[in-house]
């Protein structure tokens, strides 16, 4: 006896993203459709349209989310009383690196899919997320940075994680190599 699907009725916004993230971080976004979504969750394609306008308005909450941990990141960071400001730049650093090692399909997602269909969505979480990033440097800084500056470490650590997606599994395979480089950047900006 095969599991029963859900009808239309039960079917829920959180069932919808949960299968929605799995074809996105298993398929590229253009492989994925509501009736491939539709189809796994035995539901008329109709039924997801309830929910979500569009496909890019679902692949929106997806990376939101994704966004969210990063930047719930940024502030415990900042906000940890009992560090000097350049452990918190250094952990600011390593947190991004870590998050992006850790989480190598959603940091994919996050920053590496482009397309004209999402970028307008997904840019806004990345440009809010990216203040977050830039407010904490400056601040933690403790001297005035250009914002050439904060965009060449944001780019340095990019980089390090773009370099590294699908070489290690995760922040531990790499963490030696995370820590150097994060001592360098708050190095070069303190």
């Amino acid at each position: 006896m095969s599991p029963r699907k859900p009808s239309a009725q039960e079917l829920t916004r959180k069932m919808i993203v949960d299968e929605a993230h799995k074809q996105f971080i298993a398929k590229d976004f253009h492989q994925v459709s509501m009736r491939s979504i539709a189809k796994e969750l035995g539901c008329s394609h109709g039924a997801i349209y309830y929910h979500f306008k569009n496909k890019a308005e679902l692949f929106y909450v997806i990376i939101g989310g994704y966004f969210a941990e990063l930047n719930t990141i940024l502030d415990e960071t900042v906000n940890n009383g009992a560090e000097d400001h350049q452990t918190k730049l250094h952990h600011v650093f390593t947190g991004f690196m870590e998050f992006g090692l850790n989480h190598q399909s959603q940091y994919e997602l996050m920053f590496m899919v482009r397309d004209v269909e999402i970028d307008g969505l997904s840019q806004e979480a990345a440009n809010l997320s990216y203040e977050k990033f830039a407010q904490a440097v400056q601040t933690l800084s403790m001297k005035p940075l250009l914002v050439s500056d904060i965009h060449c470490a944001f780019i340095a650590l990019h980089g390090f994680v773009a370099h590294y997606r699908h070489y290690v599994k995760n922040y531990e395979e790499a963490r030696e190599s995370v820590n150097v480089h994060a001592k360098f950047l708050v190095k070069a900006l303190t």
